[in-house]
């Protein structure tokens, strides 16, 4: 397995637990979870941004994990805010709360779309992208006040220039019914099961990664940080040359299962693969992020635990409060704020200094009215040069070269939010996982074509937001 994220190190725990074979496990970091990992800053257990477990998670998955995870999988209510309009409005939407914080010409012009939306077919006209899907869905005051000035931050491209499977795969509310549908799913009675709450971890997301990987262990995985695959040569054994601790190893396995990039995968196989294959690679992009987060000297920021922030002016796309998150009252003299910024490997942001980051930060917090009151005892930062894939539109032609070059490397797997350039939720990874090990046969023999089947279940992924 390339990769120590939750498919990578998910699949390695039912490989071996199932004994279907024998798992390596290596990953060039020197810590286990990827963009899915935890740290500890100032006593306080923080995450690579914000992340959640969801309800919607496989019950099979969610019930290993019970087992796991014990006591330390805590159910928590969501309890985020939105800025609209220089207002503050709770996410996940609540109709009393819309009926009295949300700016009445906000409320106005969303009604004027419903009703041009009533008197119109509601298809797409001309070429589909990411705009005309959401403008067609959801109409123009949430597109132009929220979801187009989000993607500009998020994705750093115009809304018109990315692809329409970018609307469709990352906004689950993409129509005003689906969206009025999910406000109501807030009134007592009318609320669905796992509505409005989340898993998370008492020492962390990155808790979940850590104890996959325990268990794995204990069910006879080797797991090898430090560990950079330079170079797969393929053939029967595949040879892995690997760089460890200022070392040069070789590794023989049946099989490679990777859950890196699919566009970094193909720089490191042997034979190299043809120009199209190069280009199809290089025209994948990724956008990157910093992690800027301020140590504060008082019990807590806001009683939030997220805040989200589609404003052109404002820096940040979104902010956490990991202590709120558990409800972790200690240490009772600090907390933390993790805040999100997304950019280009190499541009002003991904290249400042912590200082500056810093700074940048609590510029941002004043403009949203959240100015910083206390002493900043600590910056500390951190670099995810992959946070999320871009689909520009024509993207999935680019994947596909790759995806189908992928496809003719005898016992080479691909797969995961990276493997396969989806925007996927850790529940999704290990959905991946488990279809993988789930085609492999105790004989070494895996089914292509259930395989398949899977796949086509992965593309109607939506991503929980």
């Amino acid at each position: 397995m390339i990769g120590a994220g939750p498919a990578g190190l998910g699949a390695a725990w039912q490989l071996c637990r199932q004994q279907k074979g024998d798992a390596i496990v290596l990953e060039k970091l020197g810590q286990l979870g990827g963009n899915t990992g935890s740290m500890e800053i100032a006593g306080i257990p923080v995450d690579f941004g914000s992340h959640r477990l969801h309800p919607a998670c496989d019950t099979h998955i969610l019930n290993d994990l019970r087992k796991l995870l014990g006591d330390d999988l805590l159910d928590r209510p969501r309890h985020g805010r939105i800025r609209l309009r220089g207002r503050w409005i709770h996410f996940p939407l609540k109709p009393i709360d819309l009926v009295m914080r949300l700016p009445w010409s906000f409320g106005f012009g969303v009604a004027c779309d419903s009703l041009k939306k009533f008197f119109s077919s509601g298809h797409v006209q001309g070429a589909e992208s990411f705009a005309t899907v959401l403008h067609a869905g959801l109409g123009h005051t949430i597109c132009e006040d929220f979801y187009f000035p989000y993607a500009r931050k998020i994705w750093g491209e115009e809304p018109e220039a990315l692809s329409a499977i970018q609307a469709r795969r990352r906004v689950s509310a993409g129509s005003l019914g689906k969206m009025v549908r999910k406000v109501l799913s807030a009134v007592p009675g009318l609320k669905p099961p796992g509505a409005g709450r989340f898993y998370y971890l008492r020492k962390g997301f990155g808790q979940i990664c850590d104890s996959i990987a325990q268990a794995a262990k204990d069910e006879g995985a080797d797991i090898r940080l430090n560990a950079s695959v330079n170079k797969i040569e393929v053939g029967r054994p595949h040879q892995i040359h690997v760089r460890k601790d200022k070392a040069d190893v070789i590794i023989e396995a049946d099989y490679v299962w990777s859950t890196i990039p699919l566009g970094i995968l193909s720089k490191i196989v042997s034979p190299t693969p043809d120009e199209t294959v190069r280009k199809a690679a290089d025209s994948l992009q990724s956008r990157a992020m910093v992690l800027v987060y301020l140590v504060l000297e008082q019990s807590q920021f806001t009683p939030f635990d997220a805040h989200y922030f589609p404003e052109a002016h404002i820096k940040l796309t979104r902010l956490s409060e990991p202590k709120n998150y558990s409800a972790r009252s200690e240490p009772s003299d600090c907390t933390v704020l993790c805040g999100e910024v997304p950019c280009r490997l190499g541009d002003e942001v991904w290249s400042a200094t912590d200082d500056n980051l810093g700074d940048m930060m609590r510029d941002a917090l004043d403009r949203s009215g959240l100015p910083v009151r206390c002493r900043v005892r600590q910056v500390v930062t951190r670099r995810l040069p992959h946070a999320y894939p871009i689909y520009l539109s024509g993207y999935e032609n680019h994947f596909q070269t790759l995806d189908d070059w992928s496809s003719t490397l005898e016992h080479v797997l691909t797969f995961g939010r990276q493997g396969l350039f989806a925007h996927d939720n850790t529940h999704h990874a290990l959905a991946m996982a488990y279809a993988a090990v789930d085609c492999l046969s105790s004989d070494g023999a895996f089914d292509k074509t259930r395989w398949a089947s899977y796949r086509e279940a992965f593309r109607s992924h939506v991503v929980e937001d």
